[in-house]
Formats: C-alpha cells, structure tokens, sequence
C-alpha cells in the first residue's frame, strides 16, 4: 500500500539547493552523437557538444544498497520523497544561451522549485519543478526548469482516443532498438529498470514492453529543430511527454513551421504523438 502524501511536508523541499561539476569528455561527445544518429567524427577539444550533453553531466550515483526495486535511488536526499511508486521525466523548457565544449569543466546548481499535487486519469500525480542553471567557463550555457511526476502503480494503460496522425513538413525516422535503449541509460547513468530489464517492466509496472527516454526524445527533436535553423539551438526550447514510445518498432521525429519558430513532436508507430515540443529563436 502507497504511504500517505503529505504535501506540507514535502512542499518544505522547495528552495533546496544542490551543486555537481563534471567534464566535457570528448568520449562522451562521440557516445552521445553515435546515439542522437549523428556522425561520430573524432571530437576535438573546444568542439561543440550535442545540445543536451548536460543531461549526461554529474548524475547522481548512488551505491547499490541505496537503490530502490525500479532502480532509481531510494526516496530523500535533495529530492522529496514522494511515496508514489511511479517516477518520470514528464517535460520541462530549456534556455539555451552557449554550446558546451570538448574540455569545458561544468557546473550544474540545482534548486527545488515546486511541488504540486493534481487528480489524473490514472489517480493522484505529485509534481516535482527542478530549475537548474549549468555553467562553463565562459558562464552560463543553460538554464533550465525539469518537471519531474510521480504516480501511483496502475494494472493497465490508460485507454486513449486516437487522433488522426498530424501531418510534418519535416521528419525522420528511426527505430527505437533496445541497444539504443540501453546506450542513453548508460550514458545519462541512469539505472531506472523501465529502459532495459523487460521482465521489470511487463511483470511489475505493466507496460507491453521497454519504454523510450522522455530526455532521449527531446534531445533528438532539439537536434532536429538546429538543423532546420543552420546548426543554432533554438533560444528557447519546451517539451512534454504524451504517451510512452515503447521498443521495437519504427519511431519519427517531426517537425512543423510556426509563426513563433517550430513546433516538433516524436510520435509512434503509428503516427501517434509521444512528445510535443516548441522551440523559438
């Protein structure tokens, strides 16, 4: 049974700070350029870095007994603890001011911005606003806000109606392969068993199969929406989860032209939208 939420007691994380420092390496670069399906090339030290690279910078690591049974961290610490079984990454908006560079030394400060409580269609959610600015040393390169939601453990997916399919000027396809699946989780250090351990993920939480990163996915529509503008990060760049993008089948990330820059979203199989994003110049 799911312990009791308390949101006064969990709305006293709010202002807490955290502060982490990685390096831009140029093996990571090459790892995660391989994954986005872009040229691997030989990166050299003050080359640009893919876009989001900062989600791969100073995770958290936690020793094996301080895991929980889905393989993220045991509740506490700098994020609240939440005592809903259920963790996502379910969107966020990201200011893009300067690439990270082979060789840069990051720094990440993290503050608790929000916790919210809502009613959905699969019961209570808590939502968790994580704002975060990541500097080099030439200042600020990202600002950032991650909207994090727990939820509690359903037996079966939500029905949804589905839409006609949208149509894209612009798209791509790939298939979202479990190896593929397994490199983002590698590289972000991310050990939440939903991306790789398929008998975790039908048996206990279950989904009919592996279940695609949200940050792998809006790290791929903010590739796409900087080659539609000559290589440059959209100013301003914000995304949110639909659906889950699961294993084994043929993906696309599209892309539409807007009055205010792009509007772009990852979609299924077939053609269902699983994020949307929006990005502005």
């Amino acid at each position: 049974m799911t312990e009791k939420l308390d949101i006064d007691h969990l709305r006293q994380w709010i202002g807490r700070t955290q502060e982490a420092t990685d390096n831009v390496t140029a093996q990571l670069v090459k790892g995660l350029r391989a994954t986005l399906f872009q040229e691997v090339g030989e990166p050299r030290k003050g080359d640009a870095a893919p876009f989001t690279v900062h989600w791969c910078l100073a995770q958290p690591v936690f020793p094996m007994s301080m895991l929980g049974a889905d393989g993220h961290p045991t509740r506490g610490g700098f994020l609240p603890p939440v005592p809903l079984p259920r963790r996502m990454w379910a969107g966020g908006e990201i200011e893009f001011v300067e690439p990270l560079r082979v060789g840069d030394e990051s720094t990440r400060t993290s503050r608790i911005a929000d916790v919210t409580v809502k009613t959905g269609s699969t019961g209570t959610l808590c939502f968790v606003a994580v704002e975060h600015t990541i500097t080099s040393p030439r200042g600020v390169a990202i600002r950032e806000r991650q909207d994090i939601v727990y939820r509690e453990m359903t037996s079966s997916q939500t029905a949804t109606t589905k839409a006609p399919p949208p149509k894209a000027q612009h798209r791509e396809t790939h298939v979202s392969d479990p190896v593929l699946l397994f490199r983002y989780s590698a590289l972000t250090f991310n050990g939440h068993r939903i991306h790789y351990d398929r008998d975790y993920v039908t048996k206990v939480e279950g989904y009919p199969g592996l279940i695609f990163h949200g940050p792998l996915q809006a790290a791929l529509l903010v590739e796409m929406a900087a080659k539609l503008r000559g290589g440059r990060a959209p100013r301003k760049f914000s995304y949110r989860g639909l659906q889950p993008l699961f294993e084994g089948t043929e993906f696309s990330v599209n892309a539409n032209e807007t009055d205010a820059g792009l509007e772009l979203w990852t979609a299924n199989a077939e053609g269902q939208p699983t994020m949307k994003g929006a990005a502005a110049w």
